[in-house]
C-alpha cells in the first residue's frame, strides 16, 4: 500500500513551480515536508490530490495511475486537510465534518445513523465535541483547522495529506494533532504533511522530505534529513540541533534552537 510520486513537475498553467520531485508515503509511515514559503508545498500536495495537473511525471495510489481514477475515488484514498478556511455559509462543526462522509455515500443519499456517529466520533477524538452544534464560521482559525482534520478522519482514508495541520493552532492543540497524527499512523494510515517547525518532524515523523527552490533537496529519517546545515540553506539561519530527553518517553531526542543573536547582526 503505497501513495507515490515519480519525476513529478508541478505549477500552474505557464509557469512550472517544482520540478523532478519523487517519494512516497506507505501505510504507517508518517512524512514531513518542510520547506519555506513559496517553495510549492502547496502545489505540490494539490497535484497529488488531483486539484491541479502535473507538468511532467506522475502520481500512484496502490499501483494505479492517478490520472485514470475518478474524484468519488481518489477521495475514498486520500483525505485532504487543507490550511484552516473561514467558509461562507453557516453549517454547523457536525455538518462540517459530516461532509467527509460524501465520498461513500450514493448520489441523492442521505447520512446514515452510522456516518453521523463516525463524526461525533472524531470530533470527540480532537477534543472538540463542544463544538458540535456551533456554526463553523463563527468559531475560532484554530479550531477551524481541528474540524477540518476531522471531517478528513471521518473518510476513513488509506491515505492523509495535511497542508500545515498546526497552523493557527495554540501549542496545546499543536501538540494534541501530533499525538493524533502518530495514533492515526499505527493504525496503518499513511501521513503526509508540512509544517514549518522542524521539530514536529523529530516528534512524530519517520521521514523528511526537505523542498528548496522547487526540488527536493533531501529525503531521509529527521536526524539524517533536518540538519544545521540544511535548516540553513532551507530558511537562511543558524541553528543548533541538540539532544534532550523527552519528557513523556524517557528517551533521547533532538531539539532545534535558532541563533538569534545572528539575527540581531544582521539587523544591526
Amino acid at each position: 500500500m503505497t501513495l507515490a510520486i515519480e519525476s513529478l513537475g508541478f505549477g500552474y498553467p505557464g509557469k512550472t513551480i517544482g520540478r523532478d520531485v519523487s517519494l512516497s508515503v506507505t501505510g504507517g509511515e508518517t512524512l514531513c515536508l518542510l520547506g519555506p514559503n513559496g517553495t510549492g508545498k502547496t502545489t505540490l500536495f494539490k497535484t497529488i490530490l488531483g486539484l491541479i495537473p502535473p507538468h511532467a511525471g506522475q502520481v500512484t495510489i496502490d499501483g494505479a495511475d492517478l490520472a485514470r481514477l475518478s474524484r468519488r475515488d481518489i477521495a475514498r484514498k486520500i483525505g485532504y486537510v487543507p490550511q484552516a478556511q473561514v467558509g461562507f455559509f453557516p453549517f454547523t462543526v457536525h455538518d462540517i465534518v459530516l461532509m467527509g462522509r460524501t465520498a461513500h455515500l450514493a448520489p441523492f443519499a442521505s447520512p446514515s445513523p452510522a456516518d453521523r456517529k463516525l463524526a461525533g466520533d472524531a470530533l470527540a477524538a480532537l477534543g472538540i465535541s463542544h463544538l458540535a452544534d456551533k456554526v463553523y464560521t463563527r468559531i475560532s482559525g484554530g479550531e477551524r483547522q481541528l474540524v477540518l482534520i476531522a471531517r478528513a478522519l471521518v473518510q476513513q482514508p488509506a491515505y492523509l495529506i495535511m497542508d500545515e495541520p498546526t497552523a493557527s493552532l495554540d501549542f496545546g492543540n499543536q501538540i494534541r494533532v501530533l499525538d493524533r497524527i502518530r495514533q492515526l499512523a499505527a493504525q496503518n494510515i499513511g501521513i503526509l504533511f508540512s509544517t514549518h517547525d522542524p521539530d514536529h518532524a523529530f516528534l512524530c515523523a519517520d521521514r523528511a522530505a526537505l523542498l528548496h527552490d522547487g526540488r527536493l533537496a533531501r529525503l531521509a529519517s529527521p536526524r539524517e534529513a533536518v540538519t544545521p546545515e540544511s535548516l540553513q540553506q532551507l530558511y537562511g539561519v543558524n541553528v543548533r540541533i541538540i539532544e534532550i530527553d523527552d519528557p513523556g518517553t524517557g528517551r533521547r531526542r533532538p531539539v532545534c534552537v535558532p541563533s538569534l543573536a545572528d539575527q540581531a547582526q544582521r539587523v544591526a
